[in-house]
């Protein structure tokens, strides 16, 4: 493995070399750099103490040197080419369901709805048993989605065991093309503010955000609050679509520059807007990137909309997929995008590394002051700055370690299957201290345990002692220390009672509606959606935000 590692530094030092040589050096540098691969390659497999895997050995010098520029250029083997279709279109033929492993346990996480798995029946949580006569207990992800995919119109023997059910259940599904959907929910909040969420920009995103657009206003809606956060991104060119549904056409979205100058294109609204006044609000998070940052950006510039949450990811690169032997493809960056105030948000600088390796963001010094529409200031080199910020309430170390160890969500499996049946709505769903008080008897029972940062330090100070000889002097003391440190973790579940109880409040939610339960139990507790409606509540404040200042 050693000598893998060796190859792809190998690899990365000869193309940051032949980056800064002339052309014609350039050309001959390319060709020794390969040659030189090339045989130092033949002798590691024909000479090195133990076989050798050829394809392995590649694998790693391709990944060694693709780690050297940025995370999103990256190689897709031929093998990959499906998942990587499924993750760029959103299409592909199956189920249409979500997996994972929950406590050992192959799960649907997400049927989505409207497609065969949810239509037959099938709920989050419900745990595979057998696929066409098969035992799947035990096997991994990839696996069973392999076993859950195939084309189209055929059919698929589906066995499932489910909280609340003594026999197992047993589905028939057939297999369609899947389209996932980018609008994963919309519907009025306070009978006049249109809510919509954007989880995705796969082809017909912006499609569906206009129709959403439009449904909505027919419904009542006055105002607009359209939902970005978490979202990665996708295309372009959905972005651009998504912009226009809010801008009059032919107004610059975004341009894209790079090294290959005939690349470069700037991309403008190509049709007329669904409408240009109504009040719009985006909602954004750190976790806000690339295509989520186009939109919400362009519209920022254009003073269409105030953004609310939190700064986003800063993500201002953008990747083409180009074809390579073999069926295989490199997905690489060829350029960074620019939004209409001229700005580009791309947070960390890749190409100026540190000695060690790591990369840094642009410093607040070198960041460059450009304008919106009306003259208000914004800034480039970190992400999107909101209008109104909203700080992310911090969640306590238990909380997050029993989320991550799917004891909320195997809860949630529990209580959904023995409460039937599925609630109209999730607006107003609280639980009640006594079904509280159930949840953490069961939790006891499953001896959730977890390690915090005040354990770790307790730990690494008794290590210390021990390295320094001091343990014996103050072992009474560390012992009383750790004690204490356990014995608040006997009271975690009174302590963080309201943490505990909103996620797993969220979780029941999902489990019981998907994506429409998980909005409707955040309308009115939700701080981002709070804020937005106190914005959007006052006329005067929200055009004065869009006004120069």
């Amino acid at each position: 493995m050693r000598k893998s590692v060796k190859i792809g530094l190998a690899v990365s030092a000869i193309a940051i070399a032949v980056a800064f040589t002339k052309p014609a050096e350039k050309y001959f540098d390319i060709a020794k750099s390969l040659d030189i691969f090339s045989t130092l390659f033949k002798e590691v497999n024909a000479f090195y103490v133990d076989e050798v895997d050829p394809k392995k050995l590649v694998d790693t010098g391709i990944a060694g040197m693709l780690q050297s520029l940025d995370p999103y250029t990256d190689y897709i083997p031929e093998e990959d080419l499906e998942s990587f279709s499924i993750q760029t279109t959103g299409q592909y033929a199956g189920i249409g369901a979500l997996i994972g492993i929950v406590n050992n346990k192959a799960v649907i996480t997400n049927p989505y709805y409207g497609f065969p798995a949810q239509q037959a029946g099938l709920h989050v949580g419900d745990e595979f048993i057998s696929l066409n006569g098969k035992n799947v207990q035990g096997k991994s992800t990839s696996e069973i989605s392999a076993m859950l995919k195939g084309k189209a119109k055929t059919e698929l023997d589906v066995v499932v065991k489910r909280y609340g059910q003594k026999e197992d259940l047993k589905f028939k599904i057939q297999r369609e093309k899947i389209k996932i959907t980018n609008v994963v929910y919309q519907g009025l909040v306070d009978g006049s503010i249109g809510y919509i969420k954007l989880d995705d920009f796969t082809p017909g995103a912006g499609k569906e955000v206009e129709q959403a657009v439009v449904s909505l206003k027919a419904k009542g809606a006055k105002k607009i609050m359209l939902d970005l956060r978490d979202n990665p991104g996708g295309l372009l060119h959905e972005a651009v679509n998504i912009v226009n549904v809010f801008i009059p056409k032919g107004l610059e979205v975004v341009s894209t520059k790079g090294k290959v100058q005939e690349w470069n294109k700037t991309y403008n609204t190509l049709n007329e807007p669904i409408d240009t006044e109504i009040p719009l609000v985006v909602l954004t998070s750190q976790g806000s990137a690339s295509a989520s940052e186009i939109v919400a950006g362009a519209l920022q510039d254009y003073d269409r909309a105030v953004l609310i949450g939190q700064k986003t990811f800063g993500k201002g690169l953008v990747q083409t997929t180009r074809q390579l032997s073999y069926n295989a493809q490199l997905k690489v960056t060829t350029a960074k995008y620019y939004i209409p105030s001229g700005r580009c948000i791309q947070a960390l600088d890749y190409a100026h590394r540190k000695s060690d390796g790591t990369v840094v963001r642009f410093a607040d010094s070198l960041k460059t002051e450009f304008k919106t529409k009306h003259g208000r200031k914004v800034y480039d080199g970190g992400g999107l700055d909101p209008d109104y910020p909203v700080k992310n309430e911090l969640v306590s170390p238990a909380v997050i370690e029993l989320i991550n160890s799917g004891l909320v969500f195997e809860y949630a499996s529990k209580y959904c299957g023995e409460h039937l049946p599925v609630p109209a709505t999730m607006q107003n769903f609280k639980l009640s201290d006594g079904e509280y008080q159930k949840f953490a008897v069961w939790l006891k029972e499953q001896k959730f345990n977890y390690e915090s940062d005040l354990d770790k330090q307790v730990n690494k100070l008794i290590t210390t002692t021990k390295s320094e000889h001091y343990y014996d002097e103050l072992q009474g003391a560390l012992k009383e220390l750790k004690e204490k440190v356990a014995s608040n973790h006997n009271s975690d579940l009174t302590r963080f009672k309201r943490e505990f109880s909103s996620a797993l409040e969220q979780q029941i939610a999902f489990h019981y509606r998907l994506d429409a339960g998980e909005a409707e139990i955040s309308l009115d507790r939700d701080a981002e959606i709070l804020e937005a409606k106190k914005v959007l509540a006052d006329v005067a404040g929200y055009k004065k935000t869009l006004s120069a200042k």
